[in-house]
């Protein structure tokens, strides 16, 4: 039985395209390929999405993903060529696909808790020249990009919720229950956008962030522009940039609990110096944290730093998953850092041209982590403009036009 009613799904799948598009240069046209890439247990949209590409022309591709047991026997009972082995064919589908639909449903949260995570990066590293192949064609525009959540018992149980309770929760949080979700989101669509190019008007040298347990200093960086609702994940309120990673200083704190591989991670303090976290604690999950910092060159720098206007978003509770978490709105909105590589969306200059050296000239960060840390407490944004004038700009969970 469906956790939505079949509207609620037609709904979203009618959302979900929409967003693919607002990710991608150009429309898609008829006869291009589209992957669908799901968790078994959001079969329901992804065989609601399947129809709708259906009637547009396209050709669609289903691709299921593994299951926790699969990864379980890829990570714990392997050989390390069949570790690192990739199926024939994965590059082709990448370089000819026009776009791509992520339904995440997991069906548990925490099967990866005792694989070793040097594994997992082992794994990761195997697939990075795949991935390159959809960063690319993502940064260009030719591939079009969106993710979404299906609701789980397991995201259900590790929120504290019921099923039905987080089903109405996810329901609520992708404006689902409105009489029409599409127009909802064009609706947000251009009010953030209006706050987008405030900010780009002002041109913001850097930001300062102060909470009880903030007070971090983050440079914009030149060639930048601040990006929102771009159809990359659903739900997405933030507004988020790609800071200076080498002038990041100051500390912050991650007050949400954020799950990775497995691993619950709760009360992250880091303090930054020179653009590196050189100090970081954890209440729990230590020892995973500092595993994870060392993972590469580029894991404890800063690839992203956003903030989310209450008004927008209807993620007022834990939910388990950064997808929703990242656009928690609740009493007072948040701000999160990502510690790993930058989001190359909002570099204005075109991603192909990019080599190390003019990333690292640019303060943008290389790493194959991305991981987002997420401060829920009252803040005040301040802006240091071009000027020099201080201008604050977010205050009490929202931006102060």
């Amino acid at each position: 039985m469906s956790l939505f009613e079949s509207v609620d799904i037609e709904n979203y799948a009618e959302v979900l395209l929409w967003a693919l598009g607002e990710t991608r240069a150009e429309p898609l046209k008829k006869r291009d390929v589209v992957l669908i890439r799901y968790d078994i247990p959001g079969l329901a949209l992804a065989e609601a999405v399947y129809a709708r590409l259906m009637d547009a022309h396209l050709y669609p591709v289903p691709v299921a993903m593994p299951t926790p047991q699969m990864e379980m026997e890829r990570y714990l009972n392997s050989s390390y060529g069949q570790l690192l082995f990739q199926p024939p064919g994965v590059p082709e589908m990448y370089r000819q696909a026009a776009g791509v639909i992520n339904i995440l449903a997991p069906e548990m949260l925490t099967h990866l808790s005792t694989v070793d995570p040097r594994t997992i990066a082992e794994a990761r590293r195997a697939d990075a020249a795949n991935r390159r192949i959809l960063e690319r064609r993502k940064n260009a525009g030719s591939l079009g990009w969106t993710t979404c959540i299906y609701p789980t018992e397991a995201l259900a149980v590790a929120s504290g919720m019921t099923l039905e309770e987080y089903a109405y929760a996810l329901q609520r949080a992708c404006w689902l229950n409105m009489p029409s979700p599409l127009r909802e989101w064009k609706r947000i669509q251009r009010e953030v956008n209006e706050i987008c190019a405030w900010l780009d008007s002002l041109d913001v040298r850097s930001l300062r962030v102060e909470s009880e347990d903030v007070d971090l200093i983050v440079p914009v960086g030149d060639n930048r522009r601040f990006v929102g609702v771009s159809g990359t994940n659903i739900p997405g309120y933030e507004i988020y940039f790609a800071p200076d990673a080498r002038g990041v200083s100051g500390t912050y704190y991650a007050d949400q609990p954020t799950l990775r591989y497995g691993h619950l991670v709760m009360g992250v303090a880091l303090d930054f110096s020179d653009g590196i976290a050189a100090r970081t604690e954890a209440a729990r999950g230590q020892i995973f944290l500092q595993n994870q910092l060392y993972s590469d060159a580029g894991a404890r720098r800063v690839g992203e730093f956003s903030l989310t206007d209450k008004r927008f978003s209807r993620v007022d509770k834990f939910m388990a998953h950064t997808l929703l978490d990242e656009n928690f709105g609740g009493e007072h909105g948040n701000c999160h850092i990502a510690l790993g590589g930058s989001v190359l969306e909002s570099f204005t200059v075109p991603t192909e041209m990019l080599t190390p050296e003019l990333e690292y000239e640019f303060g943008l960060n290389s790493s194959d982590m991305h991981w987002d840390l997420v401060n829920t407490q009252p803040k005040r944004v301040t802006a240091r403009l071009g000027s020099g004038e201080p201008r604050l700009i977010y205050e009490n969970g929202s931006f102060r036009l």
